[in-house]
Protein backbone atom coordinates (compact mmCIF):
# COMPACT_ATOMS: atom_id res chain seq x y z
CA UNK A 1 0.00 0.00 0.00
CA UNK A 2 1.01 3.62 0.12
CA UNK A 3 3.65 4.47 1.93
CA UNK A 4 3.52 7.14 5.09
CA UNK A 5 5.69 10.24 4.04
CA UNK A 6 8.36 11.13 6.04
CA UNK A 7 7.15 14.49 7.02
CA UNK A 8 3.64 13.06 8.25
CA UNK A 9 2.48 13.97 11.79
CA UNK A 10 0.54 11.73 14.13
CA UNK A 11 -2.62 13.42 15.17
CA UNK A 12 -3.19 14.05 18.74
CA UNK A 13 -5.77 11.57 19.64
CA UNK A 14 -3.28 9.10 18.53
CA UNK A 15 -0.58 10.67 20.84
CA UNK A 16 -3.40 10.64 23.58
CA UNK A 17 -3.49 6.50 22.47
CA UNK A 18 0.06 6.08 22.60
CA UNK A 19 -0.38 6.43 26.53
CA UNK A 20 -3.14 4.51 27.80
CA UNK A 21 -1.98 1.29 29.69
CA UNK A 22 -3.26 -1.18 27.86
CA UNK A 23 -3.65 -3.35 30.86
CA UNK A 24 -6.21 -1.32 32.16
CA UNK A 25 -7.82 0.39 28.53
CA UNK A 26 -11.42 0.08 27.55
CA UNK A 27 -12.39 -2.29 24.83
CA UNK A 28 -12.36 0.53 22.45
CA UNK A 29 -8.50 1.53 23.39
CA UNK A 30 -7.16 -1.92 22.81
CA UNK A 31 -5.24 -2.55 19.65
CA UNK A 32 -7.34 -4.19 17.55
CA UNK A 33 -6.30 -8.02 15.94
CA UNK A 34 -7.24 -10.16 13.13
CA UNK A 35 -10.81 -11.69 13.55
CA UNK A 36 -9.15 -14.97 13.28
CA UNK A 37 -6.56 -16.77 15.72
CA UNK A 38 -3.33 -17.16 14.56
CA UNK A 39 -3.80 -20.99 14.37
CA UNK A 40 -6.82 -20.68 11.92
CA UNK A 41 -4.63 -18.16 9.86
CA UNK A 42 -1.46 -20.89 9.47
CA UNK A 43 -3.90 -23.56 8.60
CA UNK A 44 -5.23 -22.00 5.49
CA UNK A 45 -1.78 -20.36 4.19
CA UNK A 46 -0.49 -24.38 4.61
CA UNK A 47 -3.82 -25.35 2.95
CA UNK A 48 -3.26 -22.69 0.17
CA UNK A 49 0.30 -23.16 -0.54
CA UNK A 50 -0.27 -27.06 -1.04
CA UNK A 51 -2.43 -25.96 -3.98
CA UNK A 52 0.16 -24.33 -5.83
CA UNK A 53 1.33 -27.27 -8.82
CA UNK A 54 4.58 -25.88 -9.66
CA UNK A 55 7.61 -27.26 -8.21
CA UNK A 56 9.75 -24.36 -7.97
CA UNK A 57 7.42 -22.06 -6.78
CA UNK A 58 6.35 -24.49 -4.13
CA UNK A 59 9.20 -24.84 -3.01
CA UNK A 60 9.87 -21.35 -2.51
CA UNK A 61 6.78 -20.95 -0.35
CA UNK A 62 7.92 -23.80 1.83
CA UNK A 63 11.61 -21.95 2.46
CA UNK A 64 10.21 -18.75 3.04
CA UNK A 65 7.29 -20.11 5.08
CA UNK A 66 7.30 -23.17 5.98
CA UNK A 67 6.87 -24.05 9.76
CA UNK A 68 9.71 -23.67 12.28
CA UNK A 69 11.43 -21.42 10.03
CA UNK A 70 13.02 -18.14 11.01
CA UNK A 71 11.21 -16.93 8.33
CA UNK A 72 7.75 -17.86 9.30
CA UNK A 73 8.96 -17.03 12.89
CA UNK A 74 8.76 -13.37 12.21
CA UNK A 75 5.71 -13.23 9.75
CA UNK A 76 3.35 -15.02 11.35
CA UNK A 77 4.02 -12.20 14.18
CA UNK A 78 4.69 -9.17 12.30
CA UNK A 79 2.41 -6.32 12.03
CA UNK A 80 1.29 -5.29 7.95
CA UNK A 81 1.97 -1.90 8.58
CA UNK A 82 2.54 1.34 11.05
CA UNK A 83 -1.04 3.09 10.97
CA UNK A 84 -3.44 2.38 7.95
CA UNK A 85 -4.07 -0.84 7.87
CA UNK A 86 -3.88 -4.24 10.49
CA UNK A 87 -0.83 -2.55 12.27
CA UNK A 88 -1.46 -5.23 15.15
CA UNK A 89 0.43 -8.43 15.34
CA UNK A 90 0.07 -10.92 12.84
CA UNK A 91 -1.53 -8.54 10.51
CA UNK A 92 1.11 -9.43 8.16
CA UNK A 93 0.05 -12.41 8.25
CA UNK A 94 -3.83 -11.82 8.03
CA UNK A 95 -3.15 -9.35 5.05
CA UNK A 96 -0.95 -11.22 2.96
CA UNK A 97 -3.34 -14.10 3.25
CA UNK A 98 -6.46 -12.33 2.55
CA UNK A 99 -4.91 -10.74 -0.82
CA UNK A 100 -3.59 -14.18 -1.64
CA UNK A 101 -6.92 -16.25 -1.33
CA UNK A 102 -8.65 -13.27 -3.21
CA UNK A 103 -6.38 -13.67 -5.84
CA UNK A 104 -6.49 -17.23 -6.16
CA UNK A 105 -10.48 -17.13 -6.13
CA UNK A 106 -10.11 -14.27 -9.06
CA UNK A 107 -7.70 -15.98 -11.06
CA UNK A 108 -10.19 -18.33 -11.95
CA UNK A 109 -12.40 -16.04 -13.62
CA UNK A 110 -10.10 -13.96 -15.52
CA UNK A 111 -8.04 -15.90 -18.45
CA UNK A 112 -4.63 -15.76 -19.28
CA UNK A 113 -3.83 -15.19 -15.42
CA UNK A 114 -0.87 -17.90 -14.19
CA UNK A 115 -2.17 -18.83 -10.85
CA UNK A 116 0.59 -20.25 -9.50
CA UNK A 117 2.95 -17.21 -9.56
CA UNK A 118 -0.07 -14.79 -8.57
CA UNK A 119 -0.98 -16.54 -5.56
CA UNK A 120 2.58 -16.92 -4.70
CA UNK A 121 3.47 -13.30 -5.38
CA UNK A 122 0.55 -12.47 -3.50
CA UNK A 123 2.10 -14.39 -0.30
CA UNK A 124 5.01 -12.58 -0.91
CA UNK A 125 4.27 -9.46 -1.71
CA UNK A 126 4.96 -8.07 1.59
CA UNK A 127 7.85 -9.98 3.02
CA UNK A 128 9.99 -6.86 2.86
CA UNK A 129 8.02 -5.74 5.87
CA UNK A 130 9.79 -8.07 8.25
CA UNK A 131 13.12 -6.32 7.63
CA UNK A 132 11.32 -2.53 7.52
CA UNK A 133 9.33 -2.84 10.89
CA UNK A 134 11.05 -3.22 14.04
CA UNK A 135 8.17 -4.96 16.10
CA UNK A 136 4.69 -6.82 16.51
CA UNK A 137 4.09 -4.48 19.15
CA UNK A 138 0.88 -2.08 18.12
CA UNK A 139 2.11 0.57 20.51
CA UNK A 140 5.88 0.53 19.06
CA UNK A 141 5.70 0.02 15.02
CA UNK A 142 8.14 1.81 13.88
CA UNK A 143 10.44 2.13 11.09
CA UNK A 144 13.65 0.56 11.09
CA UNK A 145 17.30 2.42 9.74
CA UNK A 146 17.28 -0.19 7.11
CA UNK A 147 13.57 0.37 6.08
CA UNK A 148 13.80 3.87 5.79
CA UNK A 149 16.84 4.02 3.83
CA UNK A 150 15.95 1.11 1.45
CA UNK A 151 11.98 0.67 1.33
CA UNK A 152 10.02 -2.45 1.92
CA UNK A 153 9.61 -3.08 -1.74
CA UNK A 154 13.71 -3.24 -2.22
CA UNK A 155 14.36 -5.46 1.12
CA UNK A 156 11.51 -7.60 0.05
CA UNK A 157 12.77 -8.33 -3.66
CA UNK A 158 16.24 -8.94 -2.18
CA UNK A 159 15.23 -11.14 0.67
CA UNK A 160 12.87 -13.43 -2.12
CA UNK A 161 15.51 -12.81 -4.58
CA UNK A 162 18.38 -14.16 -2.35
CA UNK A 163 16.21 -17.43 -1.66
CA UNK A 164 15.44 -18.23 -5.17
CA UNK A 165 19.65 -17.85 -6.38
CA UNK A 166 19.26 -20.79 -3.68
CA UNK A 167 16.94 -23.05 -5.47
CA UNK A 168 18.91 -24.90 -7.78
CA UNK A 169 17.29 -24.95 -11.23
CA UNK A 170 14.73 -22.61 -10.35
CA UNK A 171 13.82 -21.55 -14.04
CA UNK A 172 14.97 -17.49 -14.73
CA UNK A 173 11.49 -16.34 -16.45
CA UNK A 174 9.59 -17.85 -12.75
CA UNK A 175 11.96 -16.02 -10.82
CA UNK A 176 11.14 -12.64 -12.92
CA UNK A 177 7.69 -13.10 -12.76
CA UNK A 178 7.43 -13.19 -9.13
CA UNK A 179 10.00 -10.90 -8.26
CA UNK A 180 8.15 -8.35 -10.94
CA UNK A 181 5.10 -9.04 -8.03
CA UNK A 182 7.22 -7.69 -5.96
CA UNK A 183 8.32 -4.48 -7.06
CA UNK A 184 5.42 -3.61 -8.61
CA UNK A 185 2.42 -4.10 -5.78
CA UNK A 186 2.01 -0.05 -5.08
CA UNK A 187 0.81 0.21 -8.32
CA UNK A 188 2.70 3.17 -9.25
CA UNK A 189 5.95 4.81 -8.90
CA UNK A 190 4.42 8.14 -6.79
CA UNK A 191 3.66 5.50 -4.72
CA UNK A 192 6.93 3.98 -4.03
CA UNK A 193 6.89 0.92 -6.89
CA UNK A 194 10.35 1.16 -8.83
CA UNK A 195 7.96 -0.08 -12.04
CA UNK A 196 4.46 -0.27 -12.90
CA UNK A 197 2.45 -3.96 -13.22
CA UNK A 198 3.22 -5.09 -16.61
CA UNK A 199 1.51 -8.52 -16.21
CA UNK A 200 -1.55 -9.69 -15.59
CA UNK A 201 -0.09 -11.57 -12.26
CA UNK A 202 1.06 -8.55 -10.96
CA UNK A 203 -2.00 -5.97 -11.87
CA UNK A 204 -3.90 -8.38 -10.49
CA UNK A 205 -2.03 -8.89 -6.78
CA UNK A 206 -1.85 -4.94 -6.88
CA UNK A 207 -5.65 -4.95 -7.14
CA UNK A 208 -6.64 -7.13 -4.41
CA UNK A 209 -3.95 -5.49 -2.05
CA UNK A 210 -5.13 -2.38 -2.59
CA UNK A 211 -8.53 -3.50 -2.17
CA UNK A 212 -7.26 -5.10 0.93
CA UNK A 213 -5.63 -2.14 2.83
CA UNK A 214 -8.64 0.02 1.58
CA UNK A 215 -11.19 -2.14 3.28
CA UNK A 216 -8.81 -2.35 6.26
CA UNK A 217 -9.38 1.23 6.44
CA UNK A 218 -12.67 1.09 6.96
CA UNK A 219 -12.45 -1.84 9.79
CA UNK A 220 -9.62 0.86 11.65
CA UNK A 221 -11.94 4.13 11.23
CA UNK A 222 -15.05 1.83 13.00
CA UNK A 223 -13.35 0.58 15.75
CA UNK A 224 -12.18 4.82 16.50
CA UNK A 225 -15.75 6.24 16.14
CA UNK A 226 -17.19 7.84 19.01
CA UNK A 227 -21.18 5.83 19.72
CA UNK A 228 -23.50 7.22 17.74
CA UNK A 229 -21.42 8.55 15.05
CA UNK A 230 -21.71 6.75 11.57
CA UNK A 231 -19.54 9.51 9.72
CA UNK A 232 -15.54 9.41 10.52
CA UNK A 233 -13.42 12.35 9.34
CA UNK A 234 -11.53 13.20 7.00
CA UNK A 235 -9.05 9.85 6.21
CA UNK A 236 -5.47 10.05 4.77
CA UNK A 237 -6.16 6.46 2.88
CA UNK A 238 -9.20 6.55 1.91
CA UNK A 239 -8.85 10.20 0.63
CA UNK A 240 -12.04 11.29 2.35
CA UNK A 241 -14.43 10.07 5.11
CA UNK A 242 -15.95 7.13 5.71
CA UNK A 243 -19.61 6.16 6.34
CA UNK A 244 -21.47 3.68 8.47
CA UNK A 245 -25.08 3.56 8.19
CA UNK A 246 -25.15 0.12 10.05
CA UNK A 247 -24.05 1.40 13.00
CA UNK A 248 -27.00 4.25 13.65
CA UNK A 249 -29.35 1.43 13.48
CA UNK A 250 -27.83 -1.09 15.17
CA UNK A 251 -28.10 1.38 18.23
CA UNK A 252 -31.80 2.37 17.45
Amino acid sequence: MRPRRAHYRRPTACLLFLAVDIEHASEAQRPAGPERTAAQMEAALRELVATVQDRHLRLLLECVLGAGGPTWAAFREAPAAKRYHQAYRHGLLEHSLSVAQGVSAISATFGGVDRDVAVTGALLHDIGKLDAYTAADPLAIELTDTGKLHGEIALGYYRIRREIEAIHGFPDELAAAVLHIILSHHGALEHGSPVVPCTREATLVHMIDNLGGRLGSFDRLERELADGTRWSGYDRALGGGAWFASREQAAA
